[in-house]
């Protein structure tokens, strides 16, 4: 299942009108500082020529640029070789200690829809393909809805689970095993109202029904790992079971709620549990309850304090899955300090950079490579508000 996409509306701002502010004969007489000093003072009258100044001073650039690259290639982009591009960022420390700089870089170039001419664009291109235990292939639409103030689609979530797992340490290797969410959301998606036999199809859930999804599952961890976090979405709102699988305990940490908003939302929780427990069966391990009580294991909800936004759940749970620590829940608590807003917001520039600098990406050293050779023309600190606008003629690359 997919978390809401939101919908991109092709710029299509008229040029703007301007003045050159063009002296007469009589200015052109006056001497040289004086000409200067008129100039910078219809420059600071006029904002648009200002900015058309501005503009083209970038195209001087660019033009410079790819003027020295006929001659001969930059000498920057060619030292950045794939061997070094992996030695820069090899490791999980290594992606969190590049700049911020580059990580918007990757961010606005990634995130960024283009509208064509003739009205189609490019959210479908192919972007990333994780190398997991198949191919896991993420286009720009998936990418795009790490923008503020957007809902974040499922398969950034499932990417994440997926690049947790193969992180190299012991919280992931042995311990926490994250359970990508894709086959979870698309069995509530048939099972409506988490229905145990499906209105759809008349049938149970059973694992045979999602053969796409199923080389993602690491049987060996998901059956042998004491603790399994499950990102669940429906009806674009996430949560997160965490199950200790050894003292059969079950917790739910929800972003907005406190205990079950509502007993639909109880029903899905008990066809969630069923769906994580059949699973695990499925992968060889043993399920969480036997016989029909799989369909009637408990949890409960902790009370965390959560999100500030309408649309940053899946930010919460993404964190939550690298930083909860089951045997902290005491009394159905978890006591932890929350992010102030714009730490959640530039979150989302983590992610992007995460995701498209991981080893496991296919694309990553031409993620690297793109991301250096961009140039922004505005100030970074606006780059994460809604409402800033940005489009290619604000973007230069090679």
């Amino acid at each position: 299942m997919m978390a809401r996409t939101t919908s991109y509306v092709p710029r299509t701002d008229q040029m703007p009108s301007f003045s050159l502010g063009l002296t007469d004969s009589r200015q052109e007489e006056a001497s040289t500082q004086e000409g200067a000093s008129t100039q910078e003072a219809e420059r600071a009258k006029s904002p648009e020529a200002a900015n058309l100044l501005e503009q083209l001073e970038n195209l001087v650039e660019k033009i410079a640029r790819s003027a020295a690259k006929e001659e001969s290639k930059s000498p920057q982009i060619q030292r950045e070789t794939g061997g070094e591009s992996y030695g820069k960022f090899e490791t999980p420390a290594g992606i969190n200690q590049n700049t911020d700089d580059m990580k918007q870089k990757c961010y606005i170039w990634r995130t960024r829809v283009k509208t064509y001419a003739d009205g189609t664009t490019n959210e479908y291109e192919n972007l990333c393909t994780l190398m997991a235990q198949d191919k896991y292939i993420l286009t720009k639409m998936h990418i795009a809805s790490l923008q503020a103030a957007t809902y974040i689609e499922a398969e950034i979530v499932s990417a994440m689970c997926l690049i947790l797992n193969q992180t190299n340490d012991k919280r992931f290797q042995e311990q926490v095993y994250c359970l990508s969410p894709d086959i979870v959301n698309m069995a509530i998606s048939k099972h409506s109202n988490g229905k145990f036999i499906s209105p759809k199809t008349n049938k149970k859930f059973r694992m045979e029904d999602y053969p796409s999804f199923i080389p993602f599952i690491d049987a060996k961890k998901l059956t042998s790992h004491l603790y399994i976090f499950a990102p669940v979405c429906y009806s674009d709102h996430w949560w997160l079971w965490v199950i200790d699988t050894r003292k059969q305990r079950f917790h739910i940490l929800d972003p907005l709620h406190k205990k079950a908003p509502s007993d639909k939302r109880k029903q899905l929780n008990k066809f969630t549990r069923y769906v994580i427990s059949r699973m695990r069966a499925y992968a060889g391990g043993k399920p969480l309850k036997k016989g029909e009580k799989e369909k009637e294991i408990k949890a409960s909800y902790v009370n965390i304090s959560c999100q500030k936004s309408t649309y940053d759940c899946a930010i919460y749970v993404m964190k939550w899955l690298e930083l909860i620590e089951p045997e902290n829940i005491k009394r159905g608590k978890y006591e932890w300090d929350n992010w102030k807003q714009d730490e959640v917001d530039h979150y989302r520039v983590e992610y992007a950079s995460r995701i498209l600098f991981n080893e496991m990406s296919k694309e990553r050293d031409e993620a690297i490579r793109a991301s250096n050779a961009i140039r922004l023309s505005k100030p970074s600190s606006v780059l994460l508000s809604p409402f800033c606008q940005i489009n290619s003629i604000d973007i230069e690359n090679e």
